[in-house]
């Protein structure tokens, strides 16, 4: 098998939590074992220096950011990068939505082919997508293959609904081993744990979490992750009169994270926007035999996570509704068979292996294509 020189272009990176920056990084990983050469441009955290190392076979170029528009890192240096990295490369494969990656690519680009895994529509910055929207016509134009994370997301997408033809839906996936129920399940302690994992930004609508959490007894919030919101939402539960049963637990290296899931016994994620297009989190958290309540913001958490099936599905901004959801999952007999049949979705359509060869089989694709001499093809 030829190896292929691959360049991701996104914003962040490890050590940087997030969904797309974890994607990344196990995409990257997976395919450096597989004998690849693989890169990954990215901007440094705020201060920090210029970095070019290798990490667990993955060359990870970190660029100074100067600006920070409406979530989007700006560094002078990403042009120059953009076109040094993907000059010999086989495979641009940019994370979408970065605008300044996917400017950088389209104008400096030198890759033979551009792929777009499609992470989310650009929501909230409507200001940033009345300018940007001529350029990410362009962006799409150029690239060879999209791949969105579901087909629900690609058809009700605005962007995409025009390209299909462009799109190779290839969902996310985790790690089975990694997530899995405990071997002990700790005993029941008369208090319902509710989970919530990821970065603190206001479409995981973490409000109505809290707001259910006051209309509950012997029920507790564990919020893991960090983000914009959370001195409001911290506030709120001081508010509310919860904030003994609303845990702020911060950011978790990887080798704990699995353990907040084991001793959770609900996974909660009350999205409000189309913003929260996948969720890996939503994953994990089946992975571990935990039922999920999701919301129903037209993406891929309610196809995901079946309603009455793995968990609950209920309308976004309904604290009410939320609270009555997970009334219903103080039955011990349901929580275990709704986690039973969320890990074994999980191990049917979303694992990382199924994931990494549906990307290696879209390369292939385009590589193998573009070696075929033209009279070849004409013929």
């Amino acid at each position: 098998m030829t190896a292929l020189r691959i360049v991701h272009i996104y914003k962040d990176y490890a050590p940087v939590l997030g969904g797309i920056e974890n994607h990344i990084r196990v995409l990257a990983e997976a395919q450096a074992r597989r004998g690849h050469h693989v890169s990954v441009l990215v901007t440094q955290r705020a201060g920090l220096p210029f970095s070019d190392t290798v990490i667990n076979g993955v060359r990870v170029v970190k660029v100074p950011r100067q600006l920070n528009v409406q979530s989007a890192p700006i560094s002078f240096a990403f042009p120059r990068w953009v076109r040094l990295l993907t000059r010999n490369a086989d495979i641009a494969h940019l994370h979408a939505p970065y605008p300044i990656g996917e400017l950088c690519n389209l104008w400096f680009g030198r890759a033979r082919h551009t792929v777009i895994t499609w992470h989310s529509d650009i929501v909230r910055q409507r200001t940033l997508l009345r300018f940007y929207t001529p350029w990410l016509r362009r962006v799409i134009a150029h690239a060879d293959r999209i791949f969105p994370t579901s087909e629900v997301y690609a058809r009700t997408s605005p962007w995409l609904q025009r390209h299909l033809d462009k799109c190779r839906v290839i969902p996310l996936g985790v790690d089975p081993q990694r997530f899995a129920p405990p071997a002990h399940p700790p005993a029941p302690s008369g208090v319902l744990r509710l989970l919530s994992v990821g970065r603190l930004r206001y479409y995981k609508g973490l409000d109505d979490l809290i707001r259910a959490l006051s209309t509950l007894h012997d029920a507790e919030a564990f919020i893991v992750g960090d983000g914009p919101m959370a001195a409001a939402w911290q506030a709120l539960a001081r508010q509310l009169g919860v904030a003994d049963r609303v845990h702020f637990i911060g950011e978790v290296d990887d080798e704990a994270l699995p353990r907040w899931y084991q001793n959770a016994d609900v996974y909660v994620i009350p999205a409000n926007a189309r913003a929260e297009a996948f969720g890996v989190a939503i994953l994990e958290a089946m992975a571990s035999g935990l039922p999920v309540i999701s919301t129903e913001v037209g993406t891929a958490t309610s196809w995901i996570n079946q309603h009455g099936v793995t968990g609950f599905v209920v309308p976004p901004r309904d604290p009410q509704a939320l609270a009555a959801a997970i009334e219903r999952l103080r039955d011990p007999r349901l929580r275990r068979q709704m986690g039973e049949a969320a890990r074994a979705r999980v191990l049917a359509e979303f694992t990382e292996a199924h994931m990494l060869a549906c990307v290696e089989a879209a390369y292939r694709e385009l590589t193998d294509a573009s070696a075929v001499p033209r009279a070849a093809q004409s013929a």
